[in-house]
């Protein structure tokens, strides 16, 4: 069975989305367009940063248009491969500086068992 976890984009399902909540799609819209313009940091510059978040967030459906959108604005395909290892680094920064969580409450638990107050 080819079954797929997300549906393909498509016109249809845009309309169906715009037309179940409209004041809400046009704000977005709008919104989408205001933080994707040329600003402090170029449109090119923000869709790669785009790309690593999307990848962070895991959103199939970002990771694919903000790379479309990001070579159409003139990002070579290293850019687009860089901006993705920044993400991979910070996903994995951001596990590696949690462990101190983890640590803090071995040592509390094991503080705890041993009488020692924590």
């Amino acid at each position: 069975m080819d079954q797929h976890m997300y549906p393909e984009a498509s016109l249809e399902l845009h309309r169906q989305r715009q037309a179940l909540a409209p004041a809400a799609a046009a704000a977005f819209k709008a919104f989408n367009q205001a933080v994707f313009a040329d600003g402090a940091l170029s449109a090119k510059t923000k869709d790669l940063i785009a790309i690593a978040v999307a990848h962070v967030t895991q959103c199939p459906y970002c990771i694919r248009g903000h790379t479309a959108s990001a070579l159409r604005k003139g990002a070579t395909e290293q850019e687009v491969m860089e901006a993705i290892w920044v993400a991979a680094e910070m996903r994995a920064g951001g596990a590696y500086a949690h462990s101190n969580l983890a640590i803090d409450t071995m040592n509390q638990v094991a503080a705890k068992q041993s009488g020692q107050p924590t």
